[in-house]
């Protein structure tokens, strides 16, 4: 995939931080033009330098995706700036764990505004652009829970669900014009937003999680953004509508594993 981007525009939503940054640093390196957008502008400072430092021609833009006239301004600063746009990661996101019972409607608004809201504001301001180009690449990121649930996480889960099902229609309504639109459901990794809230922040709350993974590890953020490249890319153009899951395995049934004392040595 050498260069495999070269010449194309990216927008990156969340792009500052964690898989986001990562994402924008792959297809940068790839030859992207890559826009990352995010609430922080903190963050959005650091990740300019450190993608710039590796040759990254990038643009930073402070959005919050739950307002639409935001996202209209990001894709217009975006045109002005760069003339087009062939890539949108909606990898914008918010979450907490916390019981059913306990979620308060301020909380269930907030992350359904970021992951539902947000993707479609995006994905439809975008899409108009890809629309009348002819062509373009959508890539949602998910999570596994999207497609089983979770305790602790019924806000994001339902939202992300929403996400899935947006991904697979409009990949019908736009695959005959030329825009693919899929989803990635990462597994579990270690960031900085992971670890404050959704308790990954111990040695034995990682040890518990990882003990549920078959290959035995947290996801690397480099590797999941490889994946997002590829199904970014002509490599995968035949590939419209789907939901890639690489959480190692994690999301499979485990039948008699849990009744045995080491399942690791099986």
């Amino acid at each position: 995939m050498d260069k495999n981007f070269q010449g194309q525009v990216a927008i990156v939503t969340g792009g500052s931080t964690g898989l986001g940054k990562a994402i924008a640093e792959s297809l940068g390196q790839l030859g992207a033009k890559v826009v990352i957008a995010s609430r922080s502008e903190e963050n959005l400072s650091k990740a300019k330098s450190d993608l710039k430092a590796k040759g990254i021609d990038v643009k930073v833009i402070q959005v919050d995706v739950r307002h639409p006239e935001q996202v209209e301004r990001m894709v217009a600063q975006t045109l002005e700036t760069y003339g087009r746009i062939d890539l949108l990661v909606n990898n914008a996101a918010g979450n907490f764990a916390v019981p059913a019972e306990n979620l308060t409607v301020n909380g269930w608004n907030a992350v359904v505004g970021i992951v539902l809201n947000g993707t479609w504001y995006c994905s439809s301001a975008v899409g108009k652009v890809m629309l009348k180009q002819g062509k373009g690449s959508i890539l949602n990121i998910i999570a596994t829970y999207a497609l089983s649930g979770a305790p602790g996480v019924v806000h994001s889960a339902a939202a992300k669900a929403g996400v899935l099902a947006m991904t697979r229609t409009l990949a019908v309504e736009w695959g005959s014009r030329g825009i693919r639109v899929n989803a990635l459901a990462p597994g579990a990794m270690v960031t900085e937003a992971a670890s404050k809230n959704l308790l990954f922040d111990s040695e034995e709350a990682k040890k518990k999680v990882i003990e549920r993974i078959p290959v035995r590890r947290f996801a690397e953020l480099d590797e999941i953004a490889k994946i997002a490249c590829f199904l970014l890319s002509e490599n995968a153009a035949y590939i419209n509508g789907d939901v890639l899951t690489a959480d190692g395995g994690a999301c499979l049934p485990r039948g008699f594993m849990d009744l045995m004392e080491s399942p690791q040595t099986v």
